[in-house]
């Protein structure tokens, strides 16, 4: 195929050249109704581009071919069979995804899955057989499970549709993909992969594998997190035959806006342009820039960058773009890392968390960005000492996080609800996610049963900077539970 082309983005150009005067949405009309202030933000182009509705350079009903190219050249490029784009990020590409199992199907989810995939499974009614990662109780974080603890839930629900897997992990963990995929389809079934972080990994052989080569059937991945096209820009893909593309594309229609930006596509397509041309060499410089700043980095004292030796396994893999830097020696929370980088520096993180800070290099980093990061974090190891020692984070055995599930989490999500002090809702049934954020893993999902050290944690984290954007009582003095019955 020639991937010289990039069909939404020469469609934007020729319609833009045919001085078309719309009456159609969207009601901005290329820019003229929209509000100066608006314009003098961001530009003049985003509403120029902002014409793919009905009648602009295509439609739902894909009657002008735009897309549909455009789709076919992504998955050209990474080796897919089908791949279908996404304007709402991969939280609704990963919902689309759970298509292989219907309501009160069952399907094998990792337990440290996105809230997206959370609410996929409230939305669709599916069962979840959860599958635990591995935990590494000393750090206090969790890696994607292994094939040995897949074939074992595949054992013991031989009914289950299929399985969800989380990888590359928020920290840069990699599972591995191939050996699950080979206990997947020794059962017949399909293997999902929600890879969010992972729309590099097809274009530099030095990035771990990536699910399509792997032998995934299917997989998410948001182009906006490690790629270079706007926010919500995620595409998914499939191949081989265990799950149907007509039943897949009618998920997508079922989920997907009828009035989607082109922007997100433009960009994607863009992206696919860019990789399939210059993508090696992009990378091969973004690799050589953070192996360079976790090297600086580990030199400064007091900060310590993990990397293979804590975060993989003998088959697993880690994508070393994700800087993960260990505080624990400075005294500080990578909660007060992270405002103190934005506050004093400007500087911002992708993630933090009681102990850590995560810098992800990509291929928009360059010498200047790398050093602006390393002088950051050198003022943060002499800033570090004049501040407060953090408040203690209550952190329990990771086993004892694996809360019970006793209802559906659709049951629980939507049914008959109440909402109760902390104290009473020890052993009643969780009806909200609470999910940390970042990462965005919930450590409470509906129609689990709540301990006491789920909610000490929860609260203490808080306390401690803990971001949790879900839970009704922002809080957490109350949680909303299942009414139990009269």
């Amino acid at each position: 195929m020639d991937h010289s082309r990039a069909p939404v983005l020469d469609a934007l150009v020729e319609f833009h050249e045919q001085g078309i005067t719309p009456f159609n949405p969207p009601g901005h009309k290329q820019g003229r109704g929209a509000d100066q202030r608006v314009v003098d933000v961001v530009g003049e182009g985003v509403f120029r581009s902002d014409v793919l509705g009905p009648n602009g350079l295509d439609d739902r009903l894909l009657r002008h071919g735009v897309l549909q190219e455009a789709q076919e050249l992504m998955a050209d490029a990474v080796g897919a069979e089908h791949t279908f784009f996404s304007t709402c990020g991969s939280s609704l590409s990963v919902k689309k995804m759970l298509a292989v199992a219907g309501p009160h199907e069952k399907l094998i989810v990792a337990r440290h899955a996105h809230k997206s995939v959370i609410s996929g499974l409230i939305i669709s009614g599916v069962s979840p057989v959860w599958v635990h990662p591995h935990w590494d109780g000393e750090r206090h974080l969790s890696h994607p499970p292994g094939p040995d603890e897949v074939r074992a839930a595949f054992e013991a629900e031989p009914e289950v549709k299929g399985m969800l897997l989380v990888t590359p992990t928020d920290y840069g963990t990699c599972g591995d993909i191939a050996a699950i995929a080979e206990v997947c389809h020794e059962f017949d079934k399909p293997l999902i992969v929600d890879e969010a972080w992972g729309a590099h990994l097809p274009f530099h052989p030095a990035l771990p594998p990536w699910a399509m080569n792997a032998g995934a059937d299917l997989c998410v991945t948001s182009v906006h997190k490690m790629g270079a096209a706007v926010e919500q820009s995620s595409v998914f893909h499939l191949q081989g035959n265990r799950v149907d593309p007509a039943l897949l594309k009618a998920r997508e229609d079922l989920l997907g806006t009828t009035g989607a930006s082109s922007l997100v596509y433009a960009t994607l397509d863009g992206w696919r342009r860019q990789m399939v041309e210059d993508g090696e060499k992009l990378l091969s410089t973004a690799l050589s820039l953070a192996h360079g700043v976790r090297r600086e980095i580990d030199e400064l004292p007091g900060l310590r960058v993990m990397g293979e030796r804590e975060f993989i396994g003998p088959a697993d893999s880690f994508d070393p773009l994700k800087v993960v830097v260990d505080l624990s020696e400075l005294g500080i929370s990578g909660y007060q890392a992270a405002d103190w980088l934005r506050a004093r520096r400007q500087v911002t993180v992708g993630l933090s968390d009681h102990r850590r800070i995560v810098a992800i290099i990509t291929i928009g980093d360059d010498e200047r960005t790398a050093a602006t990061l390393v002088a950051a974090l050198d003022d943060l190891t002499k800033a570090a000492e004049r501040m407060k020692a953090p408040p203690v984070l209550h952190l329990p055995d990771p086993r004892d996080l694996e809360l019970s599930t006793v209802m559906l989490p659709r049951d629980a999500f939507f049914g008959e609800t109440e909402q109760v002090g902390v104290d009473e809702a020890v052993g009643r049934v969780a009806a909200e996610m609470i999910s940390p954020y970042p990462p965005g893993s919930p450590a409470l999902v509906p129609g689990e049963v709540i301990t006491k050290d789920v909610l000490d944690y929860l609260r203490s984290g808080l306390a401690a900077g803990m971001q949790l954007p879900d839970p009704a009582d922002s809080d957490l003095e109350s949680i909303r539970v299942v009414r139990d019955p009269a």
